[in-house]
């Protein structure tokens, strides 16, 4: 039997947090931010953006609710329609869940581009190496030769033939600004946060109120199970997913759920 109470949030590496621990993924997710800090990939203000989103993760059971896997099948669909796929990573998202965007980008066919409110030249860098530590071979954001109109912040430089060209974009852990700026431009926006109250699902064609260690995975395997899908099948997915209602289910269990 593990004790859990001898289970420490300061590990040196992950595969010290045992895996049947009533907290795993937030332990997880917490260890993973503290060395994204440490290797200057993400930066301070984001240690205090995911523990907000622990908050509502713990109010969602810490488990993916069936509007979110419905809402993750959807932007699998939306992604294999796709001309132009991207997935934009910040800070956060490269230091929780780097491998599985390049999973995920790999099962579509999408492109990753670096995208940062705090964006210097260093992490710009430090982050493209990250994700080609862990299998990216092609990494976005490093150009910055065009902007989002109506953005005054850095996150309005993306590259001319990434974010600025893509028709589907997905944009976990985003602030509503630049969702609304992207959703101004005609772009369909698949976004994962927890809190469905958030601007950023608000405006979104997809929200996903998923915790994204689990949203990742899981529209990659719908992806690979999608992959053999005709054009009228994926249409059907994406016509079905009512995303009104997830984000009414999503806030019914913030607010009623059994803790």
């Amino acid at each position: 039997m593990t004790d859990y109470d001898t289970v420490s949030a300061d590990v040196e590496h992950e595969e010290e947090i045992p895996e049947d621990h009533p907290r795993y993924q937030d332990l997880l997710t917490r260890h993973r931010i503290e060395r994204g800090v440490e290797k200057g990939i993400t930066h301070l203000q984001g240690m205090h953006a995911e523990g907000r989103g622990s908050a509502f993760d713990y109010l969602l059971g810490e488990e993916t609710i069936p509007s979110a896997d419905e809402a993750e099948r959807a932007a699998a669909a939306h992604l294999l329609l796709a001309d132009r796929p991207v997935l934009s990573i910040n800070g956060n998202v490269a230091a929780l869940v780097p491998g599985e965007m390049v999973e995920l980008a790999d099962a579509v066919d999408a492109d990753l581009e670096v995208n940062l409110f705090n964006r210097t030249p260093e992490r710009i860098e430090a982050i493209a190496d990250h994700l080609r530590e862990h299998g990216a071979e092609d990494v976005k954001g490093l150009e910055a030769d065009a902007r989002i109109p109506n953005l005054d912040h850095q996150r309005a430089k993306v590259d001319a033939d990434g974010i600025h060209a893509a028709d589907v974009v997905v944009v976990p852990l985003e602030d509503g600004d630049r969702a609304e700026a992207l959703e101004a431009m005609g772009k369909t926006e698949i976004v994962i946060d927890l809190n469905p109250l958030s601007r950023s699902p608000q405006v979104a064609e997809v929200p996903i109120v998923d915790n994204i260690i689990r949203a990742v995975p899981n529209v990659t395997a719908h992806a690979r199970d999608l992959a053999d899908a005709d054009e009228a099948e994926l249409r059907k997915i994406i016509q079905a997913f009512d995303r009104e209602a997830a984000l009414e289910e999503a806030e019914r269990r913030i607010r009623d759920g059994e803790l």
